[in-house]
């Protein structure tokens, strides 16, 4: 592209306070995002958390059963133990530890197809999302980030969902329960579990409240490593090339500095939920122990009520430790999901339902009318006041310095931006009236950056078309490829990765190709050939005379003496149009056009 309007790198030193603060007071409001997202499934959610439920309310009855039995065994101590009795009661007690274990799997099994099926429907969503947003958007956001939600945050709130709602259901089941049958069994060992774990519940509180930031700038500060080891992959022959490693690695540094600190902030204060209830787990067992032996002294209550108590108060404290954890991962998923929301609110390009869906085929007539255009992120008009027309099948040369908005021009064309003034026209309608679809259909697009996706040679030269073999051979014989790809361990069938190197000029060619098999009506080439031998780029022009042919083309050419057949160059100055005419009409004027002419000579010389 000639011109890109990149926003700084999203990495920096991590974010504000005040972005911190706000992410943390959006927990609730991003987890109702989440819970609304995953309506359809609530069915399969509120049967899993009634499993959790009535599995632990089973689990919760079996301390009752072991005070019975130690009840029934301590009273025949001295007189005979009731055997039938006992094994009656075992018996019962197998019986709710079986269904117990065995609702709680079926919570495990719903949760984890719930949660997968959640996240495949995130991952489709902002696989939709992402043909939907405008160019803009990308131009302003790291492929590495994008990235990131895509992979990193929508696992991370799969996760949470399987493993936080059944803990948390499951706990604050077994926690209420238990709270309720040590009512039943004594009040007085009751509240003494009461006070000791009432420490738990506001230190719990004071934790969280401080660690939900240090997760949101967490997984903010993931996005950012994740963004910078893709632009330093992508492009690190440039970065050798220029001795950056240094730099790179120090940039590098500071963003894995800035999560590695988020990370253990947030880590280390919620790691310190765990031992804290483990704590406060172990003084309530010492405080019942105490309690009961002074009670039991007293005469006041049995040996099995301490017996039952003592479980008792470990289901009462055991799910203040699951809470926490609980709690910690759905700080995590509020955190990446707030990403992913963010992701999946953005601004979309415009709806054009309600547009026209078919057109004719294009003659090709192409009227540019008062055109203006900046970017959003900047305040700087790249296309001021730009107007011209194309004939059907003529070829329309655009040249100009870079940064002058040849590119930008053709991005317009194609409906890439919206326009912020005129209106461009195709065969009189204009393509704001059209549908983006329509648009692409009828042109072929060759840039400066060749794009090759892992596959075989065939699929990325049919890529969307559907010619046929002979045509495809045809336009690799016509742009010198064929040879090369019948030296191909499997010709046409060979996968194109990391075990096939292409060189650039092959890989412009494969591009050049795959335009001539799309065969469209009109035809956009930006700086097509600048890749390639001056042999090899003889060869394709030649092809591309033929490809041109009544045909409507643009062409984008920094090199003039590829142009010099066109029938009519416009010269572009800051957005305007400075001279217009053929080859010979401008030399013949001596003007700015002239200069850029005479001036490559003069650099060759």
């Amino acid at each position: 592209m000639e011109k890109k309007h990149n926003t700084p790198h999203e990495g920096g030193p991590g974010p504000g306070p005040n972005m911190a603060a706000a992410n943390a007071k959006d927990f609730s409001g991003t987890w109702k995002k989440l819970l609304q997202y995953c309506k359809k499934y609530w069915p399969a959610m509120i049967a899993a958390i009634i499993a959790a439920a009535a599995g632990t309310v089973l689990t919760l009855l079996g301390p009752d059963k072991i005070s019975e039995l130690t009840g029934v065994i301590m009273d025949g101590i001295m007189t005979g133990i009731d055997m039938d009795a006992v094994a009656k009661i075992g018996f019962t007690l197998v019986a709710f530890y079986a269904c117990s274990w065995l609702l709680s799997l079926v919570q495990q099994l719903m949760m984890s197809e719930t949660t997968q099926r959640v996240s495949r429907s995130l991952r489709n969503d902002i696989s939709r999302k992402i043909n939907r947003l405008p160019m803009w958007y990308y131009n302003r956001t790291t492929t590495g980030d994008i990235l990131s939600r895509v992979t990193n945050d929508v696992d991370t709130v799969a996760q949470s969902l399987q493993q936080s709602v059944g803990t948390l259901i499951s706990s604050l089941t077994l926690f209420v329960g238990s709270l309720i049958m040590m009512l039943k069994t004594n009040v007085t060992l009751a509240i003494t579990a009461v006070v000791a774990t009432i420490i738990g519940f506001a230190l719990m509180g004071i934790i969280m409240g401080r660690s939900q930031k240090y997760f949101a700038a967490q997984q903010k500060a993931l996005g950012a490593v994740n963004g910078h080891i893709e632009e330093m992959y992508s492009g690190h022959t440039v970065v050798k090339a220029y001795n950056g490693e240094e730099k790179s690695q120090k940039t590098f540094h500071e963003l894995n500095e800035n999560l590695r600190g988020n990370g253990f902030k947030a880590m280390c204060l919620a790691g310190m939920m765990q031992p804290l209830m483990g704590f406060i787990g172990n003084f309530g067992y010492v405080a019942v122990c105490v309690v009961g032996a002074m009670l039991t002294m007293d005469g006041k209550i049995g040996f099995e009520v301490i017996v039952a108590f003592m479980l008792y108060v470990r289901y009462f404290t055991q799910p203040l430790s699951q809470l926490g954890q609980a709690t910690q991962s759905l700080q995590q998923a509020a955190a990446a999901g707030e990403r992913v929301f963010e992701f999946l609110e953005a601004e979309e390009m415009a709806d054009e339902s309600g547009k026209k869906k078919r057109y004719k085929q294009a003659k090709g007539q192409v009227v540019f009318d008062h055109v203006r255009f900046g970017y959003e992120d900047t305040d700087k008009i790249v296309i001021k006041d730009f107007s011209a027309m194309a004939k059907p099948g003529q070829k329309i040369a655009i040249v100009g310095p870079t940064g002058a908005g040849k590119t930008t021009l053709v991005n317009l064309l194609m409906r890439f931006h919206e326009l912020q003034g005129g209106e461009i026209r195709i065969d009189g309608v204009p393509i704001s009236e059209m549908t983006r679809e329509y648009v692409h259909s009828q042109f072929c697009m060759v840039l400066q950056d060749t794009w090759i996706f892992e596959g075989t040679v065939r699929e990325n030269l049919m890529y969307c078309s559907d010619s046929n073999e002979v045509n495809m051979v045809k336009a690799c014989k016509a742009v010198g490829l064929h040879h090369f790809i019948r030296t191909l361990p499997k010709g046409y069938d060979t996968v194109l990765d990391d075990q096939v190197s292409l060189s650039q000029g092959q890989r412009q060619q494969l591009t050049i190709a795959r335009a001539m098999i799309a065969n469209r009506p009109m035809l956009i080439l930006d700086e097509a050939t600048s890749s390639v031998d001056t042999r090899t780029e003889l060869q394709i022009q030649t092809a591309m005379d033929e490809l041109m042919k009544d045909r409507t083309s643009f062409v984008i050419a920094h090199r003039l003496s590829t142009i010099k057949n066109a029938d009519l160059i416009l010269v572009l100055k800051e957005g305007d149009i400075v001279e217009s005419g053929t080859h010979e009409q401008l030399l013949e004027q001596n003007g700015f056009y002239a200069e850029l002419y005479n001036s490559q000579f003069d650099q060759t010389a």
